[in-house]
């Protein structure tokens, strides 16, 4: 849906027309993303957890209705087929990869699994270029990452997906497992992020058409890892207005990201093109989510394990109830895992649990924002106005 979404806009807005669009195209990506945990939270509080799946049947069918009333149909003549060799060793590698990263703290990072998993998926990304550079109709045309400004927007796309919404799982289980609050309640808590957002994507859609498009999305990256940290520095006794500057600037960052990047993704291709552009783009989103998740989970999983199962060994319990209580407190169960320590021990563990999940969570602020700040350096330095395709122009 994203890609479409991006080829659709690009098919029917032009010139200014397409900065507006995109601009309220970013805004609603911002919004969703930050309402997504209110939401949620509402549909878990009244109707039941199921609903987070069964809402998406009414909306579906709503989005099928629209499409068939309003959109226009266009293709891409050249590059219409399936590529099923491309589907397979480039899904296949990047499950391999983040599989190895999401199971690389319980099985052991030198056991044969991960091992294998590491090098399967680097060899199926390899076989993935080789067959797309050989391929006359490509699902992945290559040749498009010899515009700096190309790769610029892809690597804008990982950075802000891994760098800061990656990052809303851990802010999740923060509010909900360290201050206490309910799904619906810390879902309100990054309603910040979402109306900051909400406001500065149409503004940033409009510069778009002045400002030279690095500019907006280094500044918007930066702002981003600026906002991270912000929220550093929390401990077991803060509350969540520590992180409310951190969500207003970041949430400007993410307002500012999204509209340019979504017209410099696709401005440097032909419009029939822009599907496969998109896609592309789309592509590096999901990747650098998934990505992020999985390494941020790896290096707080870590964190927390290691110092909670410290704390319920000197508390008296055994080697494998103290590695049983590390993983759990690392995945937020960590009463679940209290009850099997003696009760006079419970309190000191929980303690621990508490102080280690705020100090993993300072290591995630810090290193997404040496993501984002890198993407940042990476978009001033490769997104260039001189790739980009005027209408009618070849590329």
């Amino acid at each position: 849906m994203f890609a479409t979404s991006l080829a659709l806009l690009s098919q029917e807005f032009q010139s200014r027309e397409r900065g507006t669009a995109f601009g309220i195209w970013g805004a609603t990506v911002g919004a969703a993303v930050a309402i997504g945990p209110l939401a949620g939270g509402v549909l878990t509080a009244t109707l039941g957890w199921r609903w987070i799946f069964f809402v998406n049947l009414p909306v579906g069918a709503a989005a099928l209705a629209l499409s068939a009333a309003r959109l226009r149909e266009s293709s891409d003549p050249e590059h219409s087929r399936l590529d099923p060799p491309g589907l397979v060793t480039f899904s296949g590698g990047v499950f391999l990869l983040i599989f190895a990263l999401v199971r690389g703290n319980a099985l052991g990072w030198q056991s044969g699994w991960i091992l294998a998993c590491l090098v399967g998926g680097s060899a199926l990304l390899v076989a993935f270029l080789l067959v797309e550079a050989r391929r006359e109709r490509s699902m992945f045309d290559l040749t498009l990452f010899r515009k700096p400004a190309f790769v610029g927007a892809q690597l804008v796309a990982f950075t802000i997906s891994a760098g800061i919404f990656a990052m809303f799982l851990y802010l999740t289980l923060y509010l909900q497992n360290v201050l206490g609050y309910s799904p619906l309640q810390a879902g309100l808590r990054f309603l910040p992020v979402s109306v900051v957002s909400f406001v500065a994507a149409p503004v940033a859609g409009k510069l778009s058409a002045h400002a030279p498009p690095r500019v907006l999305l280094g500044v918007g990256l930066g702002l981003v890892a600026l906002g991270l940290l912000l929220m550093h520095g929390v401990d077991r006794n803060s509350s969540w207005l520590h992180l409310l500057p951190g969500f207003l600037v970041s949430g400007a960052g993410i307002g500012m990201t999204n509209p340019v990047l979504a017209s410099t993704a696709i401005g440097v291709v032909r419009t029939e093109r822009a599907g496969m552009a998109s896609g592309i783009n789309t592509t590096f989103r999901q990747v650098g989510i998934a990505t992020g998740i999985a390494g941020l989970g790896a290096v707080f999983e870590h964190h927390v394990q290691t110092r909670v199962a410290d704390a319920a060994a000197r508390a008296g319990a055994s080697a494998t109830q103290s590695g049983r209580i590390g993983r759990a407190a690392a995945s937020g169960r960590v009463e679940e895992a209290l009850r099997a320590l003696p009760a006079g021990a419970r309190r000191a563990v929980a303690e621990a649990a508490q102080v280690a999940f705020v100090g993993g969570l300072n290591e995630l602020f810090a290193i997404g924002a040496v993501v984002s700040a890198a993407g940042a350096l990476l978009a001033f330095a490769l997104v260039r106005r001189r790739d980009f395709v005027r209408p009618g122009g070849a590329g």
